[in-house]
């Protein structure tokens, strides 16, 4: 069941928003969430509408490629929907709110250094003779016991307030980062990374953290799919806000998601053109993908359903053009769609991986609008692009090609 937000902090965050942009029509949809908003008071329009009108906005605000504003509003879109808390939201657009949060992980970083210094006071104290290696033993000791700790649930425990529990899950999300901090051995060392620091590209800086975040999207979308059991909306959730996984066409993955009242896109992506590419996706474990009958390879049943539900998409596309244009800024006329389904891992029958890659060859050579390909096409065609991304980030820019 969906829990609805909102309230008076995301009402002035979508106020200062509306002042970011000077587009008539990205402010004529932030003005229409604060239409649903209300004034001061009331319940702020907590519904499936406010979600609805704030993912309207992202999405005009991608169409006038401000992807920043588009982002801001995907979050206001994930609170308001319930998906995101409002602590992590004020992180992100309220600098005092940030503030204070800093203060707070300033204030319990000294109180851990605090800490572990009273336990090398006390290391030191029954073992004068003690070493690094067993200052280091004892931390280890420390952290792998920490799984074993809890708050407790009895007479005696420790209750926690909604709030607090959402600290914690912050603290999860920083201990993450801190994990991967530098920790220079030396003030030496401390100093030479300053001075790389003061010297990196912020340019290309962005782009190696850029590289990462796909590396590590990527690894996750493989678990998923070696995964038998996994669903269609865990395949969904890695692929969100990934439309470079799907080839450099896309420029970004749309806000809204339903354009008609039967039809509910699984990943809408906007093509360079301004014109609308559908992906729909299905299980990777499908059994019979590929089936032999006679002799000769066809796509089983499972793959003709799914090519039959993208074909009465583009039909309700085709059909609406005038009013989704109108509304949403969005060409769905003549719009194409690509099918994800099925890995070879799974396919039963000894038909093989090129088998099968060749039976979808032939299927789409007669397809004109719609494209069915396997995760591992897909996979394997994001790790390629992944491999030139990481070649060109290894160049030295001041050395010239090899002779």
């Amino acid at each position: 069941m969906t829990t609805f937000r909102s309230g008076f902090t995301l009402w002035q965050m979508v106020r200062t928003a509306r002042e970011l942009t000077a587009d008539e029509r990205v402010q004529e949809r932030v003005d229409t969430v604060l239409h649903i908003m209300g004034g001061l008071g009331g319940t702020y329009g907590k519904g499936r509408s406010l979600v609805d009108a704030l993912e309207d906005v992202a999405q005009e605000a991608i169409l006038h490629e401000d992807f920043a504003l588009a982002q801001r509003f995907q979050r206001f879109a994930a609170y308001a929907g319930g998906d995101l808390f409002l602590e992590i939201l004020e992180n992100y657009y309220d600098g005092e709110a940030r503030q204070r949060s800093e203060e707070h992980m300033r204030r319990m970083t000294a109180m851990g250094a605090d800490r572990a210094v009273a336990a090398l006071d006390v290391l030191c104290r029954d073992r004068p003779d003690a070493t690094a290696a067993d200052a280091r033993d004892l931390f280890r000791g420390i952290a792998r016991s920490a799984d074993y700790l809890s708050l407790g649930d009895g007479e005696g425990g420790i209750r926690l307030s909604t709030r607090e529990a959402r600290r914690l899950q912050q603290y999860g999300h920083m201990e993450i980062v801190l994990r991967n901090l530098p920790r220079p051995a030396s003030a030496e060392a401390a100093r030479m990374m300053n001075d790389v620091l003061a010297d990196v590209d912020a340019g290309m800086l962005a782009q190696l953290l850029e590289l990462r975040a796909r590396q590590t999207g990527l690894a996750a979308l493989r678990t998923v799919v070696e995964d038998p059991d996994s669903p269609e909306s865990a395949l969904h959730a890695c692929l969100k806000n990934q439309e470079w996984i799907f080839g450099g066409a896309y420029v970004a993955e749309l806000a809204r998601r339903q354009y008609t009242p039967e039809t509910i896109l699984d990943i809408p992506l906007l093509r360079g053109d301004g014109s609308l590419h559908v992906v729909e996706l299905k299980r990777a474990n499908i059994k019979d993908l590929v089936t032999r009958r006679s002799g000769h390879l066809m796509l089983g049943a499972a793959a003709h359903r799914a090519v039959s539900q993208a074909q009465n998409y583009l039909r309700a596309m085709d059909e609406n053009r005038p009013s989704i244009l109108a509304e949403h800024g969005v060409d769905t006329r003549r719009a194409s769609a690509t099918v994800v389904i099925g890995h070879p891992q799974y396919v039963t029958g000894g038909v093989t991986s090129r088998e099968i890659a060749e039976t979808l060859r032939t299927y789409n050579a007669h397809q004109t609008r719609i494209e069915v390909i396997t995760y591992e096409v897909l996979l394997n065609s994001a790790s390629r692009m992944l491999a030139l991304s990481s070649a060109r980030q290894d160049v030295d820019p001041d050395e010239g090609p090899a002779a």
